[in-house]
């Protein structure tokens, strides 16, 4: 399905209470309030240019951030979800997850990237947004291979995929400047035809939750 001039988006993707849907200019205070609130949980394992968190990650910063992603998007180069959850109050902005790098043609490949909000943490969120987006990629957006790098020591990140099945296939040292020097990253990687018996990984993840104690 084509909705624009790149295959696949803009698109809004929901399981349950989680809904992925692009940024809008609008979620600049959500934003910055999930960011600022997380900052000793998601500044250890992110890379950033120098300078205090919270100017960072100000509603102000956040203009930057909405218009770089929103020219990404535009050249097919990125797919970038605002992660929420659906209440009674409406959605409540939770999380980030991108699908980036995204080369297309003979590659058809894309790597991810996500974080969440330590207070929904746990319940499911990111496994469920992140199946959403590999079965979108693998489906309307037309790609082949996802690609997901996480540095050994976070525990956290590395159980999410591992709990979708992704397969780890190798060790990169020193491989992204993060929080002060060179960080080792374990890459995980899925193709499509790793989820296509099973009707995609969302179907997987569903089975998943209702067998894991």
């Amino acid at each position: 399905m084509m909705l624009g001039s790149v295959p696949g988006w803009p698109v809004v993707l929901a399981e349950g209470p989680v809904v992925l849907r692009p940024y809008k200019r609008s979620d600049a205070a959500a934003w910055s309030e999930v960011r600022c609130v997380n900052e000793p949980w998601l500044a250890p394992w992110e890379s950033a240019p120098p300078g205090p968190w919270r100017e960072l990650n100000s509603p102000r910063a956040f203009s930057y951030v909405y218009r770089d992603m929103r020219s990404s998007a535009r050249r097919g180069e990125s797919m970038p979800f605002a992660v929420c959850l659906r209440g009674d109050n409406g959605d409540r902005l939770v999380g980030h997850l991108n699908l980036g790098n995204i080369v297309r043609r003979a590659f058809s490949s894309a790597y991810v990237g996500y974080w969440v909000d330590s207070r929904v943490a746990g319940r499911g969120v990111i496994p469920t947004a992140l199946a959403l987006a590999v079965d979108h990629a693998f489906g309307p957006a037309g790609l082949h291979r996802v690609e997901i790098n996480i540095r050994p020591e976070n525990g956290p990140s590395r159980r999410v995929v591992e709990k979708l099945g992704f397969r780890e296939e190798a060790y990169h040292p020193r491989y992204m400047h993060i929080d002060g020097t060179w960080r080792d990253h374990i890459g995980y990687a899925m193709t499509s035809e790793e989820v296509a018996a099973e009707g995609g990984l969302l179907a997987r993840w569903r089975r998943v939750r209702t067998t894991t104690p």
